[in-house]
């Protein structure tokens, strides 16, 4: 009894600490059953150890990742990334926010969160296991300064959601490719009053070397993810690619990647059980 008890005074200060918006945005509408204990457990402690990483990184603003779906037989490891900053709490001390896009209960639609880390690791994993990379100084101060300018966090946000978006396409937008076009916007202005389109933003990044992920996805597994999820759209991919089953994406793999070979970052650093 006394290490149950342990376990739920653990629980409960980990989600006193990292806790700081409601904690289901994100999740399926209709999950069949709620998290077990045990899960919620396991994710907060994988919070609290991120948290004391980071605090003990010096940084300001990281490149944070997750494992929520099982990826490797497209050989990725990591499905979806944020923006993870610091601020002053209240008392203040240090918190860590991370600002991310999230799809809605597997709908066609998407909307941009600002959570604590435990929200952002109660999202029904794949894999226990946490990542991130720092960007350069530089980098840091033009990601902070847009990440607390709620005008110029949301300015490149598209509410039609495919979890496979054409990454030079305006069409629909996943997740993984809202934040680094709008790390493209930090990095070319900082006047929120400025016109910037995700047009704009694309062409940045393609001067500035990003690849995307090309994912080997046959006619028939795409007519049955299209059918068959409201999030999954292929129409937006250039026929001669999509017709020969190459769909091209941006990926939390490919995004680190850059981010080190650019010289924008440092190597990637990793949490697991």
């Amino acid at each position: 009894m006394a290490a149950i008890a342990r376990h739920v005074v653990s629980a409960l200060f980990v989600a006193a600490v990292l806790l700081a918006a409601p904690a289901h945005a994100g999740r399926s509408c209709d999950a069949p059953q709620p998290p077990k204990a045990i899960t919620i457990e396991r994710s907060l402690n994988l919070a609290l150890r991120t948290w004391q990483a980071l605090e003990q990184s010096g940084a300001q603003v990281v490149i944070l990742a997750r494992a929520g779906q099982d990826l490797s037989k497209y050989g990725l490891h990591y499905s979806h990334l944020g923006f993870a900053y610091r601020e002053i709490d209240a008392q203040g001390g240090n918190r860590w926010r991370v600002l991310h896009k999230l799809n809605q209960c597997g709908s066609a639609d998407s909307a941009i969160y600002r959570q604590g880390l435990g929200d952002f690791f109660l999202d029904d994993l794949w894999r226990l296991e946490a990542a991130w990379v720092v960007p350069t100084p530089a980098v840091q101060q033009r990601l902070l300064a847009l990440l607390q300018d709620e005008r110029r966090a949301v300015q490149l946000q598209h509410k039609p959601y495919s979890l496979v978006s054409y990454v030079w396409g305006q069409k629909y937008q996943q997740s993984n490719q809202w934040a680094i076009e709008t790390l493209a916007l930090a990095m070319m202005t900082d006047n929120a009053a400025t016109p910037f389109t995700r047009q704009q933003a694309q062409g940045w990044l393609m001067a500035s070397g990003y690849q995307p992920t090309a994912l080997n996805i046959g006619a028939l597994t795409r007519l049955g993810a299209r059918v068959s999820a409201a999030n999954v759209a292929f129409d937006d991919h250039p026929n001669e690619k999509r017709f020969s089953d190459r769909i091209e994406t941006v990926t939390v793999d490919s995004v680190f990647a850059w981010l080190q070979r650019s010289g924008m970052s440092g190597p990637i650093s990793t949490l697991a059980p």
